[in-house]
């Protein structure tokens, strides 16, 4: 699909601008928090998903949405600025790539790794501790864990660092068998 890779290009694009600036200000932390609070927005509204990818809203009403938001939010100013250039420019539907190039550079000069874990059901404390504990030792830097229920898995882990995948999930070894039952 290239246009997922060209909004991603464009999200990665707005994300370096953003870091190098947050950084020469000083609000890296702060803005990687008002990123964060806009992710959790994006995945628990399917009004906000709409606005920002919906080409029914103009860039101005897109703005305005978007600036409200960073003003109830008390988005630091970088990111309430970054917000409205992307909305300025027609480009917030590459936000969601943008947050998560933001999230790989802001790790990257901190020296963890990003970890996306999915499992069918919401890892322990104890759970999400081994978790962190085994890919510290596989990766050898401290990892940053985002964690993901998806109980279409079924079971097992699926593990995410960059663009690695480690798939231990019954669905997959399922599928895996089912494959190898209509080859035989």
């Amino acid at each position: 699909m290239a246009d997922d890779s060209k909004t991603s290009n464009v999200g990665g694009r707005y994300a370096q601008a953003l870091f190098d600036l947050a950084t020469e200000d000083g609000n890296l932390a702060a803005v990687e928090a008002d990123l964060k609070a806009l992710k959790t927005m994006r995945a628990d509204s399917k009004d906000f998903r709409t606005l920002l990818a919906s080409p029914a809203f103009s860039a101005d009403e897109k703005g305005r949405a978007i600036a409200a938001l960073g003003a109830k939010g008390k988005f630091n100013t970088t990111t309430k600025k970054f917000l409205g250039l992307m909305a300025a420019n027609g480009r917030l539907a590459a936000l969601p790539a943008a947050i998560t190039a933001f999230e790989a550079l802001s790790a990257k000069s901190r020296g963890v790794v990003a970890a996306t874990v999915t499992t069918a059901v919401a890892l322990t404390a104890a759970q999400a501790k081994g978790v962190a504990a085994s890919l510290r030792t596989a990766l050898g830097k401290d990892p940053e864990i985002e964690t993901r229920v998806d109980p279409s898995i079924l079971g097992g882990i699926k593990v995410r660092v960059g663009s690695r995948l480690f798939d231990a999930s019954l669905r997959s070894k399922l599928d895996s068998l089912k494959f190898a039952l209509k080859r035989a």
